[in-house]
């Protein structure tokens, strides 16, 4: 099946053909008719399924065919997503999708000025991306009119829920028009997320692409142990001896700049990306890191959701998450569209149970492997092997 199939316009299959897509993926291939035919959509896909263009496309083929014109200080269709990064990644692609084609689009949200985001709501959008927070914002400042809503889409809905932003949505869904489209997409349909989509959707069609806390399968996952005051250490070593871009998890902020200091002081290229960075900050160290000038970015996990690097070889948990689903999005950046990808974590004691629920919610066993010269932080039968670090990079 090709874009052409799908029921696209030859201008917009044009635009997706000009960014190297000529096959869609199965979210894709299931989700566009739907859309296309006004329904509603309840749509479960994991990251890294090409779930942006899914709803991405028939939103603009929708806008632009049978939408209303255009008028001043309002928007025609509205996408939430839970975090800034996210926001400006679906921002980027609506742009690209529809720049030959006319169509007008931003993002909002906070930690920066609501100036620049005024002056370009007011002179009409047909696409708005915003966080739940940030848009409450204007609307209590009344400087959106959302009366226009045809088409709204809730991405990452069970992020939405973990960030304690069903409240924020509900409000948001209210304030819309009844007589609108509504698409909600998740990697998982929990009971919450199914009431909100009885209370604010008309019979909607429900998709499934791939089970629940499924991982991609050419990911290799590989966990070292070692005792926690030695992790700097190891994650050294292991950057050392793999020099490909890595993207490490840390449990906290400060966690993260003190790995990120550590390792610029190393002579790595390290930059840290967390809630505590501007948004300023936090874009231009994205940018250096998708570019690659950084070869390592560490983050806390606003970075597991919705960050589309291309080929991105490695991902290792330098803390194990405190919530098992958190491990599947944070190795969800690798291993994406067929790649192979390398999902190491460095497990402490501590975290021996963290370890076993993530292997519960795999259902499959992750590789044990001690280190050479670090050892397993107690005499455990579950070391499968040793490693002994490669040297071939020097």
């Amino acid at each position: 099946m090709s874009f052409n199939e799908l029921g696209l316009s030859p201008a917009l299959c044009a635009t997706v053909a000009g960014h190297g897509y000529t096959i869609p993926t199965p979210i894709q291939a299931q989700a566009i008719p739907v859309v296309l035919r006004g329904l509603d959509l309840m749509a479960g896909a994991q990251t890294g399924t090409g779930k942006t263009a899914a709803f991405a496309l028939p939103m603009i083929e929708r806008i632009l065919v049978t939408g209303k014109p255009r008028r001043a200080g309002t928007t025609r269709s509205l996408v939430l997503a839970p975090t800034r990064e996210l926001a400006a990644q679906v921002h980027e692609s609506f742009r690209d999708y529809g720049r030959d084609l006319g169509l007008i689009s931003t993002a909002v949200f906070g930690g920066v000025s609501m100036q620049p985001q005024i002056k370009a709501i007011r002179r009409g959008l047909d696409v708005l991306v915003a966080t739940p927070g940030r848009l409450l914002d204007h609307m209590q400042q009344r400087t959106i009119d959302l009366s226009g809503i045809q088409i709204l889409t809730v991405d990452e809905a069970d992020r939405m829920l973990d960030m304690g932003f069903i409240p924020a949505i509900r409000r948001i869904l209210h304030a819309l028009p009844e007589n609108r489209q509504t698409l909600l997409f998740s990697a998982t349909f929990l009971p919450e997320i199914k009431t909100l989509g009885v209370q604010f959707m008309k019979h909607p069609v429900e998709i499934q692409v791939a089970a629940a806390n499924t991982v991609a399968p050419k990911i290799a996952h590989r966990a070292h142990p070692v005792s926690a005051d030695r992790k700097r250490e190891l994650v050294v070593q292991l950057l050392k001896d793999d020099r490909r871009q890595t993207l490490i998890f840390c449990r906290t902020k400060h966690g993260s700049d003190r790995l990120c200091s550590h390792l610029s002081a190393g002579g790595f290229r390290a930059v840290a990306i967390h809630g505590n960075k501007s948004q300023n900050a936090r874009a231009r160290s994205l940018q250096d890191f998708k570019s690659g000038r950084t070869r390592i970015l560490v983050a806390t996990d606003i970075a597991a959701r919705g960050l589309d690097i291309e080929h991105l070889p490695m991902v290792i948990n330098f803390d194990l998450p405190m919530v098992p689903q958190d491990y599947i999005h944070r190795i969800g950046r690798t291993g994406r569209a067929g790649n192979e990808g390398h999902a190491v974590s460095l497990v402490s004691r501590e975290e021996q149970p963290l370890l076993r629920a993530i292997q519960t919610l795999l259902d499959r066993k992750v590789e044990i492997v001690a280190v050479e010269g670090f050892g397993a932080p107690e005499p455990s039968p579950v070391v499968t092997r040793k490693f002994r670090p490669r040297r071939s990079f020097r």
